[in-house]
């Protein structure tokens, strides 16, 4: 079985409307969006599923449109009843494929908030929608303001606490970006680097030795520059690779030099197969011959990697650390 953990929902002209005119009104005052028509939201899944097809991917876990969750927005009523539109929307089209599609939930922060304010929603999704995870944003400011503390700092407790609680993973990965010197795509990147070096500084782990955190894109810039950290780490005594591995990473790099470095630097024990199908990457590369998405092949043809590890990286992983997923 080939699980991609890491996608998105496929929205249509209709949700992006409803986004418009929420953005515009404010939330004020407030409205409950309906979802769409059973029919519409069939036809769109099955677009998704035919996407998952043509790559031979069998179970995509869906999460909302990390750049479209309007984290900075204000006041806080926008992103949380976006987070729950979206929410419901997903779990609209996980129902009618729940053998294909599995519902990761998105949060509704907002700024510099306790995600304290985020558990209820959290609950919601796990206890009542049958979610396998949520998606975590660790600047929801969006580069507007000064962020919140770093992922090792307590003020994430709250969180965590119920993350272990329910026995779900979370998948770090930020949202968008309002600062003219990023876009949304590199502070994707900057974000997920700045996540792992704040939780590996941390005592996040000895006080959660449960928690299962999940890096998106590779761990970001980690992986690259392992040198830097394993010095740091060295003259402290201690083993950065070693820590490295109490994270995981999800396998959404387009690039085969990218996904031979964070195989070897991190291990196929940590890595998750994820495409984000469709998204950038559903490009054609004229050097391989397919989409820039389709990494299935790409890692199948990576020598070093067993069988062994292959299995674990399509599938093994993923049914370990997102255990509710196929309970």
């Amino acid at each position: 079985m080939i699980i991609d953990a890491h996608a998105h929902i496929v929205m249509t002209d209709a949700d992006y409307a409803k986004m418009a005119t929420l953005t515009g009104a404010r939330n004020n005052p407030p409205q409950a969006a309906k979802l769409p028509a059973a029919e519409v939201a069939e036809k769109t899944a099955r677009g998704l599923l035919a996407k998952m097809d043509q790559v031979g991917t069998d179970v995509q876990f869906l999460s909302p449109r990390p750049y479209l969750q309007m984290h900075s927005l204000g006041p806080a009523g926008v992103p949380l009843h976006w987070a729950r539109y979206c929410n419901n929307l997903i779990h609209q089209q996980v129902e009618m494929f729940p053998d294909r599609l599995k519902g990761v939930a998105g949060l509704p922060q907002f700024r510099a908030e306790s995600p304290a304010n985020c558990v209820e929603e959290l609950e919601r999704c796990v206890r009542e929608l049958g979610f396998i995870g949520c998606i975590l944003n660790p600047d929801p400011t969006e580069g507007d303001a000064l962020p919140p503390p770093g992922l090792g700092d307590r003020f994430w407790y709250p969180l965590y606490e119920k993350l272990v609680e329910l026995d779900v993973p979370a998948l770090i990965h930020s949202a968008g970006c309002c600062h003219p010197r990023e876009s949304y795509t590199l502070k994707f990147i900057n974000e997920g680097s700045i996540a792992v070096m704040s939780l590996l500084q941390s005592d996040v782990f000895k006080d959660f030795p449960t928690l299962k955190i999940v890096i998106s894109h590779g761990g970001g810039a980690i992986p690259y520059q392992i040198g830097r950290f394993r010095a740091g780490a060295w003259r402290r005594g201690r083993e950065f690779d070693q820590e490295l591995r109490q994270l995981y990473f999800d396998t959404c790099l387009y690039s085969r030099e990218g996904l031979e470095l964070l195989f070897q630097v991190v291990g196929a024990d940590n890595c998750l197969f994820g495409t984000e199908r469709p998204g950038t990457g559903s490009v054609h590369n004229p050097h391989w011959g397919h989409d820039l998405d389709d990494l299935k092949p790409v890692i199948e043809s990576i020598d070093f990697l067993t069988a062994e590890d292959k299995a674990k990286i399509f599938e093994g992983n993923a049914r370990r650390i997102y255990g509710k997923a196929f309970a």
